[in-house]
C-alpha cells in the first residue's frame, strides 16, 4: 500500500503567504493523505487554526522538534 505525502517547505516562504499555501494543498488533498510541513519555528498557531477549522478530520505528528526546523505531518482523515 503505497503513502500519499506530499512535502512543502515553508522556510524560504514569506510568513504571509504560508498558511494560503498550506491550506490549499490540504483542500486537495483526500482521506488518508498526508501534509508534510518543514518549518522554521514551531507551527503551533497552525495547529490551532486546524483545532478551530478542521476538528477531527486531521492528525498531526511531529517528525521533529526544533532547535532550527521543525518538521509536522499532517494527515486527513
Amino acid at each position: 500500500m503505497s503513502v500519499n505525502i506530499q512535502t512543502l517547505d515553508l522556510r524560504p516562504m514569506p510568513p504571509f503567504q504560508r498558511h494560503e499555501k498550506i491550506f490549499q494543498i490540504w483542500d486537495e488533498l483526500k482521506a488518508g493523505e498526508t501534509l508534510r510541513i518543514i518549518n522554521d519555528h514551531d507551527p503551533k498557531p497552525l495547529w490551532y487554526q486546524f483545532e478551530v477549522e478542521y476538528k477531527g478530520k486531521y492528525a498531526w505528528n511531529y517528525e521533529q522538534k526544533g532547535p532550527k526546523d521543525w518538521i509536522v505531518e499532517i494527515k486527513k482523515v
